[in-house]
This record gives structure tokens, C-alpha cells and sequence, in this order.
């Protein structure tokens, strides 16, 4: 039985006003450990549990740890999750009240990533944040609950961190036939990997992760999304932090949702009436939600951002 649940399908028509054109939301925000992390990371937990896993080991800077930790509880399998120190003290605790062990290390998630490979043991199942073929074939059921609904829009919106998302979403629009639809991938100034990659024609790595949206901080997208990316149509987008917070505010006054950043970056676009929707009368925004973040989180980075001009501090290395 799978760990996830099939999530509402909803028509906003505050974000339809504010974006002038029918926008549809699929609300993953209300998936059981908050995200959508728990399609992949539930198949792949329990794949690796039918193959004889004794314990889980995964490294991530929140959503994805918690996946494993809800998906271990659910298994009764031991949990130990690597998070960056960048993990706030609330993630830390969602992952410790699912009854994982938290190890914190290093700046951000590459660090933690190397420590908890290099925990590895006999029966240990390392499941990766979003880089494994696993996770892109559990995310893909995201839209095959859409095909179900027969609705088809225009164009898909959603965020991208290393890129398990748009590689998941990507698979099911090709085993559904909807390889027609484009994808919307959006990031933040600071954390925009995939967009750096796509101007460079390679994947760029970045020096650090200088948004608030730490959800979004991976330093390079997996090679599957950067592939995906040229052979479907993908639109790369980057917002500010400024947007993607104020997105989140808004959302929760709209729909009665908390989101974090990373999943209000895809909002702003239909509350800023992005020219990224041009051409799209009908637009589906895949709301991946994030448990990690408090309202009163997102007020302060707020309020230190309009302290620093609105924006936050920009990288050099684009190439």
C-alpha cells in the first residue's frame, strides 16, 4: 500500500484573479509529512524494505528527511537523517518527533550528503533526496492522478531543488502521452542551479546556497532533471526571495495554507502575473508544500530582507 495519499485537485479562483487565467492547484502541501518528497521516498523505502533493509540512512536539509522518517515509522524501520546546519531548529524537530536520529553537518546539504554516505553499513538503504530513479517513478504518480482527472492544462508550474521533482513530473507526462505540455521550473535568485545549467548548456554547481529557501539548496541539479529539461519543454524561471515570501503570506490568506519559500517561489508567479505564463490560458501550479517553515519563519526573513533592500545577496560564478 503506498505511503502517500492521492491529493486534492482543486481551481483557485483568487490565484485565477490575481494571475488573470484559470490556474488549478495540486495541493501535495497536504500529503502526510507535509510535502511531496513522500511519493518517491515512500516507493523507494519500501522497495528497499522488500529487499531486505534493516535501516533507513538519507541526508537532507528537511522535506525529504521527513519523508523517510514518516515513511520509516510507517515500515518500523530505524531512521538516522544528515542535515546541513542551515536545517532549521523546527525541521530538526519534526524529523526527531518521527522518531529519527538527527545528525547535523556541514554548511550545506553536499556536506551532510558525504557524512551520511560515509555511515553506510551492512543493511543500511541509503535513500537520496531526490536523485534516483526510485523517487522519479513515485513522483510520477502525481500525474497520473492528474490524466485521471482529465484535466489537461496549458502548462505545469513547479519548484526545483536537485530536480527530483521535474524529473518525476517529466516521466509521468511521457507514460501518460502528454509529452505536448510544457513544464514551468522555477527557483530562487541564490539557489537557481537549473537555471545557471540551462544558460551554460552544462550542469553548474554553485559556490553556496544564498537564498532563504533552503528547501531549494541543492548546489546542482541531478544530471535526470538537467537531460529532462532539453528534451522536454522546459521554461526556467528565477523570482526573489522578496516574491516567493510574500507568495507564502498570500496563500495562506487565499487558501488556508502554510508553504514554505521553495513552493512559494511557483505561486509568485501567478500573484505577480509572471510573463512566464504568456500563452497559457489554463495553468496547473503543483503546490508542494514544506513542513519546515513557521509563519512567524517567514515574517522574519521578511522583514530582514526589506532591512537589505529586498533581495538577497547574489552569487558571481554565473557563467
Amino acid at each position: 500500500m503506498p505511503l502517500h495519499i492521492e491529493t486534492p485537485l482543486i481551481e483557485s479562483r483568487r490565484l485565477g484573479l490575481a494571475s488573470q487565467r484559470s490556474v488549478w492547484l495540486k495541493l501535495e502541501a497536504l500529503q502526510p509529512p507535509g510535502s511531496f518528497k513522500i511519493r518517491g521516498i515512500g516507493a523507494a523505502c519500501e522497495e528497499h524494505q522488500r529487499a531486505g533493509a534493516r535501516r533507513l540512512l538519507s541526508s537532507s536539509g528537511g522535506n525529504a528527511g521527513l519523508a523517510v522518517a514518516y515513511a520509516g515509522r510507517q515500515l518500523s524501520l530505524p531512521v538516522t537523517v544528515v542535515v546541513p546546519q542551515s536545517t532549521s531548529p523546527r525541521a530538526r524537530e519534526l524529523l526527531r518527533q518521527e522518531g529519527a536520529e538527527v545528525i547535523v553537518h556541514g554548511p550545506s546539504w553536499q556536506e551532510a550528503n558525504s557524512l551520511a554516505l560515509s555511515l553506510l553499513a551492512a543493511g543500511d538503504a541509503f535513500i537520496h533526496p531526490f536523485d534516483d530513479p526510485l523517487l522519479w517513478q513515485g513522483h510520477a504518480t502525481l500525474v497520473d492522478e492528474i490524466a485521471r482527472s482529465r484535466l489537461l492544462p496549458d502548462a505545469i508550474v513547479l519548484a526545483v531543488g536537485g530536480g527530483g521533482l521535474l524529473a518525476g513530473v517529466i516521466e509521468g507526462l511521457r507514460r501518460n502521452g502528454l509529452d505536448d505540455i510544457p513544464v514551468i521550473a522555477v527557483e530562487t535568485a541564490g539557489a537557481d542551479s537549473l537555471h545557471r545549467s540551462l544558460r551554460a548548456g552544462r550542469i553548474v554547481a554553485l559556490a553556496e546556497i544564498s537564498s532563504v529557501a533552503t528547501s531549494l539548496g541543492a548546489k546542482r541539479v541531478c544530471e535526470q532533471a538537467f537531460t529532462c529539461s532539453l528534451a522536454h519543454p522546459v521554461d526556467s524561471v528565477v523570482v526573489s526571495d522578496a516574491a516567493a515570501l510574500n507568495a507564502c503570506e498570500r496563500f495562506l490568506d487565499d487558501h488556508r495554507l502554510l508553504v514554505e519559500p521553495a513552493c512559494g517561489a511557483t505561486l509568485a508567479l501567478a500573484y505577480e502575473r509572471s510573463p512566464a505564463l504568456t500563452g497559457h490560458s489554463r495553468v496547473l501550479f503543483i503546490v508542494c508544500g514544506g513542513a519546515t517553515a513557521s509563519l512567524a519563519d517567514i515574517r522574519a526573513w521578511s522583514r530582514r530582507l526589506r532591512r537589505t533592500g529586498g533581495e538577497p545577496r547574489r552569487q558571481t560564478d554565473l557563467p
